[in-house]
C-alpha cells in the first residue's frame, strides 16, 4: 500500500469515527409466524415481504441515510452469515462488523456485545439498535427522531423510541411516558413498561394520550449503557465480555465463543435492562412503523403500503380467485385458485400449504413448534437451499436416489471434498463447469456430464461470468447433506 493508499485509509477510519452514531443492526430472530416463507435458516428478516428488498436491506439502507452514522454493526446467527454479508454487498453496504452468533440468546446479550465491541474503539458512540424485522414508512420522520433524541441520549439517557398508536393494539407492548427533560425537544422520561395488555385496557392507554407502542428501537449511550448493565446485569456483562474475549475472526466475521455466549441468559433488553433502569427516556414518533411479525401485521401492512382489491384482498404471485373476500393469499410459484372464501390467509410454496383463518394465523408459530419436535425439514429450509457459492433445489427423490437443480455464482467454488457413501452424476444444463476429481481437471459446457464415483476427491467450480446450472442425479445407500468430508474450502468450513 503506497503513502497515498495510506492516507486514504487513515481518513476514512478518522471519518467513521467522527460520526457518533453506531447503528446495530439485530437480524437473529427465526420468524416463526410467518412460516413457512420464513424458516429457520431463511429467515424473515431476509425476505422481500413489503419492497423489492429484504427488509434487512431496507434497514440497512435506512441507517446508512441518517446524518452522523457509522457503518453498522449486525448481529446475526452464525448460519446465516453468508446471506446477510451478500445481501449487504448486493447493496453496496460494507459493515463495521458481522457479528456471528452461535445460539439465539434475544436482544440483551447481542446489544451487549455491540456495546462492549464499539466500547474499545470509541466510548463515547451512541448505538442505534433496530431490529431487522421492522418497517418504517416516514423516513424523514425516523431520522428527525434520531437527531432530537440524540441530546437525551448525550444527557446519559438510554432512548427508547415510542409509537404514537393508531389503535388499540393489544399484540404491542407500551411505554408511558412522564414528565419532558429538559432540553431535549420532546423526549420524555418513562414512567413504566407495559407488556402486550387487553382490549379494553389498550383502548385506555390509546385514549389518555400518554402511552405509546414499543417500537424495540433504542438510542444507547456506549459509557451509561453499560454503567446500567453492569449494574443491573453483572453477570451478563462478564458472560458477553468473554465471548468477546474468547471469540475468534472468521473470513469477514467475528464468531462469538459458543461455551461463553451460550451461557448468557435469553432475555430482552426491555427485560433485562430498560424496565429496571431509572435513566430510561422515550422519544415519541409518527413514522409508518410495523412489527412485522405475524401474517395479520404483515397483511395489515401490505394494506397501507398498496391498494388491495375491491373486496378486501391481498394477492401475491399467481392467484385466480371467484367471490373471495378479505383474504390474503401468498402463491409461491404454483397457480393458486380459490373460490367463495373469506377471511383466510393462504400461503402456497413449493413444498408446503398453509390455510388459517385470518385472527387464527398468528398461532402458525404453534404448528412449526410441533413440526420441529418431529423433525420436518420444512421447519428449517426451503426446497431451494442457499449456500455462499449460490443454491441447489431439491427436485425429486426417492429410495437410493435424489434430483436437485445446482446453481453456481460466477467466479466460486464448492469446497473440495469426498462422499462415503454416494454417487454423482452432474449435466450442465448451462453455463461452464470446471470439474476436478481425483487430480484429474476439465472442463464442462452445456449438455455434457460427468460421473462422481463414491470415495472420489471432487471439486465444482464456474470460471465464467454468468451463473453455472446443473442438475446433479445421486445415487446411493446413504444420501444425507452430513455425508461430506470437506478438504479445502473458501468459504472457511473445511
Amino acid at each position: 500500500m503506497n503513502d497515498q493508499a495510506i492516507a486514504r485509509e487513515a481518513e476514512s477510519v478518522a471519518a467513521d469515527k467522527a460520526r457518533k452514531i453506531r447503528p446495530v443492526l439485530l437480524s437473529g430472530g427465526a420468524g416463526t409466524r410467518l412460516w413457512p416463507l420464513s424458516r429457520k435458516r431463511y429467515p424473515k428478516q431476509l425476505l422481500p415481504l413489503l419492497s423489492d428488498h429484504s427488509m434487512l436491506q431496507d434497514t440497512a439502507a435506512r441507517t446508512r441515510d441518517l446524518e452522523g452514522a457509522a457503518a453498522p454493526i449486525v448481529i446475526c446467527h452464525q448460519e446465516h452469515r453468508f446471506l446477510v454479508a451478500e445481501q449487504l454487498k448486493a447493496f453496496d453496504i460494507a459493515p463495521h462488523r458481522i457479528v456471528l452468533e452461535p445460539v439465539g440468546r434475544n436482544t440483551a446479550a447481542a446489544l451487549v456485545v455491540a456495546a462492549l465491541l464499539v466500547e474499545q474503539e470509541d466510548p463515547d458512540a451512541v448505538l442505534l439498535a433496530e431490529p431487522s424485522d421492522h418497517h418504517v414508512g416516514d423516513l424523514p420522520a425516523f431520522q428527525e427522531a434520531v437527531a432530537s433524541a440524540m441530546a437525551a441520549a448525550r444527557q446519559g439517557w438510554l432512548v427508547t423510541f415510542g409509537v404514537t398508536p393508531t389503535r388499540a393494539e393489544t399484540g404491542y407492548g407500551y411505554i408511558e411516558g412522564d414528565a419532558a427533560l429538559p432540553e431535549t425537544d420532546g423526549t420524555l422520561a418513562v414512567r413504566r413498561f407495559v407488556e402486550k395488555p387487553d382490549a379494553e385496557t389498550a383502548a385506555q392507554f390509546v385514549a389518555s394520550g400518554r402511552h405509546y407502542w414499543n417500537s424495540g428501537m433504542f438510542l444507547l449511550p456506549v459509557g451509561p449503557f453499560l454503567a446500567e448493565v453492569r449494574r443491573l446485569q453483572p453477570e451478563l456483562l462478564d458472560v458477553c465480555r468473554q465471548a468477546l474475549d474468547q471469540g475468534t475472526s472468521d473470513l469477514d466475521f467475528f464468531r462469538l465463543d459458543e461455551t461463553a455466549f451460550a451461557t448468557a441468559p435469553n432475555v430482552s433488553i426491555d427485560k433485562a435492562i430498560m424496565e429496571r433502569s431509572d435513566r430510561v427516556a422515550v422519544r415519541p414518533v409518527e413514522m409508518g412503523w410495523r412489527d412485522v411479525g405475524s401474517w395479520q401485521s404483515l397483511h395489515e401492512a401490505l394494506h397501507e403500503l398498496r391498494p388491495s382489491d375491491d373486496r378486501g384482498n391481498i394477492l401475491d404471485g399467481d392467484v385466480e380467485i371467484d367471490e373471495v373476500r378479505n383474504c390474503h393469499i401468498h402463491a409461491d410459484g404454483k397457480l393458486v385458485a380459490a373460490i367463495g372464501i373469506e377471511g383466510l390467509t393462504v400461503v402456497v410454496t413449493d413444498d408446503v400449504v398453509l390455510v388459517a383463518r385470518s385472527e387464527s394465523a398468528s398461532r402458525v408459530g404453534e404448528i412449526v413448534e410441533r413440526l420441529g419436535r418431529r423433525n420436518r425439514q420444512e421447519v428449517l429450509e426451503h426446497s431451494t437451499v442457499y449456500r455462499p457459492w449460490g443454491s441447489y433445489q431439491s427436485v425429486d427423490a426417492g429410495e437410493r436416489f435424489q434430483v436437485k437443480r445446482i446453481v453456481v455464482n460466477p467466479g466460486t467454488q464448492l469446497s473440495l471434498q469426498m462422499h462415503h457413501h454416494r454417487a454423482e452424476h452432474w449435466i450442465v444444463v448451462r453455463g461452464t463447469a470446471r470439474i476436478h476429481c481425483d487430480g484429474d481437471e476439465r472442463l464442462l459446457h452445456e449438455n455434457q456430464s460427468t460421473y462422481i464415483p463414491p470415495g472420489a476427491t471432487h471439486r465444482l467450480a464456474n470460471p465464467g461470468l454468468l451463473p453455472l446450472h446443473l442438475i446433479e442425479v445421486q445415487s446411493g445407500a446413504y444420501l444425507g447433506e452430513d455425508d461430506i468430508v470437506r478438504f479445502a474450502d473458501s468459504f472457511g468450513r473445511a
